[in-house]
């Protein structure tokens, strides 16, 4: 009978029988659980819908309790403790055939400890620096060369967050990579792998302002517009000649806004790759989706996409309260 039923199948029946016995705040947290398990699985190519149960292993827990790294100590035991009752609930119904000593022992050896607290991410920084970049279109500077930057940077730094681009990928985008009415574009990254990124509604607008303040100088270049550089540097080493962007200008870039932003003590703190971790931490927020994030940020392994993903105090406030103070 195991052989006909899936994962999928499986699940929907262990969650009917916590749904009996538990509380409603309780149940849910249980079906979020399942709903993570099935993530990871789906990330090792192994579909509930169409998996037999009878094929599940303790491995899939230890992939599990390794993704888990993405939350706090206190999330991953209430996860646990569900998962731990799922593979009873197999057992118990003989849907698999489940190693409960080894399941105990992974649990043991790899789930953290009670106090165990990864970093906070400064988060609150990064929107800070986002909100006050997007107000410099208000507020631009006369001299040309000023204002320039300003809506560089602007753009910049709008595009470093919703894109997830590295910074040796942005410093090298040209004006052609952009497909401007799709808002893509086609990037060679790392590993010399071609990839395609996407650009936001806002990270488009700052983009094409920039450009447009840049119309002048592009259009006296006497160089074909797609050969551009989408960032050009506006220095006196410059003159009127357009030149990319490199490396080290991009993380100067960031270094003095968050100076003029934050000020002194938060330089050194967030870099361009503090963005690309914002970009990762957003994408898991809006949607839990461990693939997606993957898949948006091209990490090859997808214990890299989950280093990157933190919760903050506020909301393993809100996780907490609503998991015991609703009952």
């Amino acid at each position: 009978m195991s052989e006909k039923i899936t994962i999928s199948e499986a699940i929907a029946g262990y969650l009917g029988t916590v749904r009996l016995a538990r509380s409603e705040n309780t149940a849910r947290t249980y079906a979020n659980a399942l709903n993570f398990f099935t993530q990871v699985l789906d990330v090792r190519n192994i579909s509930p819908d169409e998996t037999p149960i009878m094929e599940i292993s303790e491995d899939a827990l230890a992939w599990t309790i390794t993704a888990l790294k993405i939350y706090a100590p206190t999330t991953e035991r209430l996860y646990l403790a569900a998962l731990t009752g799922f593979y009873k609930y197999l057992v118990a119904e003989r849907l698999a055939e489940i190693n409960l000593p080894r399941l105990e022992l992974l649990i043991r050896q790899r789930a953290r400890r009670p106090g165990q607290r990864l970093p906070q991410f400064p988060r609150e920084d990064i929107d800070s620096i986002i909100k006050a970049v997007e107000s410099y279109a208000q507020l631009l500077p006369e001299e040309e060369k000023e204002r320039l930057r300003a809506l560089r940077d602007r753009a910049f730094i709008i595009t470093l967050a919703d894109t997830g681009l590295r910074v040796h990928e942005i410093c090298e985008l040209r004006r052609g990579d952009v497909d401007w009415n799709e808002g893509r574009a086609i990037i060679i990254g790392k590993g010399d792998k071609q990839a395609l990124i996407r650009f936001s509604s806002r990270s488009m607008r700052s983009l094409k302002d920039y450009l447009s303040a840049r119309q002048k100088l592009d259009g006296s270049s006497g160089r074909p517009l797609p050969s551009l550089p989408l960032f050009a540097r506006h220095d006196k080493g410059a003159g009127k000649k357009v030149k990319p962007i490199s490396t080290a200008t991009g993380r100067n870039i960031v270094r003095d806004r968050v100076r003029q932003i934050l000020g002194e003590e938060a330089v050194g703190k967030i870099t361009p790759h503090s963005f690309r971790h914002y970009f990762v931490t957003t994408v898991l927020r809006a949607t839990g989706n461990l693939k997606m994030a993957q898949e948006l940020a091209r990490h090859s392994n997808i214990a890299v996409t989950q280093r990157y993903a933190h919760l903050s105090d506020d909301e393993l406030d809100q996780g907490y309260y609503e998991i015991f103070d609703k009952k």
